[in-house]
């Protein structure tokens, strides 16, 4: 494991993401809270980014400005070559829709479709009329991550661990360029989590880019690249390389001793 500076190490134009001079401040107390402080990061197309720190140290507030779910005070964040910061709400629903995928700590499914439909919807909105590719992507999707069985069952009906394979799966059916990832694992116990965790190894392997914020050293174990913020800044950044699982003890102490030397 070595620390690095925050920018990704790999060529500018191998970037999908890039964010400059990043702030964010809620007016809405008394006095204003700045939350983010001039943040600068990069991530390469294909890289597996974990974002770490104590409760309170500004990772969503991060997650949510860099997938424009919340516009920054100040500075910029590039998307895929757009400058989230100056399109419209339209556009912004436009980009998500096709170019993002979203995983919550909750997956917001709709009760009254079944497991399949909740997933095949974002795909079938983005592809208009002509949903038979969709279905086929998605089918091929909920097999691949091990659902099939499941596919018609209504949510009420399968597992906390099933339900956020699911929810990656929805954020993988429009074939997107970069998933965002709050806290995945967040609510779900260890067998579940462990679930989660190959299904997002399995997303990453297939060169999707993925920016995930959590607090379990395990799940960032997974990454190729841990960041550390503190009051807003990014205090460190580690790199660990790609996850085998042969290296999941070492990776899984070293990270655990890192984590350790900065604080948490």
């Amino acid at each position: 494991m070595t620390s690095t500076t925050p920018e990704s190490p790999h060529r500018p134009d191998t970037y999908v993401l890039e964010a400059r001079a990043l702030t964010k401040t809620f007016s809405t107390t008394d006095p204003p809270t700045q939350v983010l402080h001039g943040i600068d990061l990069s991530v390469c197309a294909g890289e597996f980014l974990a974002i770490m720190g104590a409760s309170g140290s500004g990772k969503s507030t991060l997650l949510y400005a860099l997938s424009g779910m919340d516009q920054p005070t100040s500075g910029t964040v590039t998307l895929d070559g757009h400058d989230l910061t100056t399109l419209t709400d339209t556009e912004l629903s436009r980009l998500r829709l096709t170019t993002m995928g979203f995983v919550f700590q909750q997956p917001h499914f709709l009760k009254n479709l079944s497991t399949r439909d909740n997933i095949l919807l974002p795909a079938a909105k983005a592809a208009g009329r002509d949903t038979a590719e969709a279905e086929a992507h998605v089918d091929a999707l909920i097999e691949q991550f091990g659902l099939t069985h499941i596919a018609h069952h209504s949510i009420t009906r399968v597992s906390g661990g099933q339900l956020q394979r699911a929810a990656l799966c929805r954020a993988l059916a429009t074939r997107p360029r970069i998933v965002f990832a709050d806290e995945p694992t967040g609510a779900l116990n260890s067998s579940m989590t462990e679930e989660v965790l190959n299904a997002l190894t399995t997303m990453h392997s297939s060169g999707t880019t993925i920016v995930m914020v959590t607090h379990d050293a395990n799940c960032a174990a997974r990454a190729d690249r841990v960041i550390y913020l503190r009051d807003g800044q990014i205090l460190d950044t580690a790199s660990i390389g790609k996850w085998t699982p042969e290296q999941r003890t070492q990776r899984e102490t070293e990270l655990r001793g890192w984590l350790a030397s900065q604080g948490f």
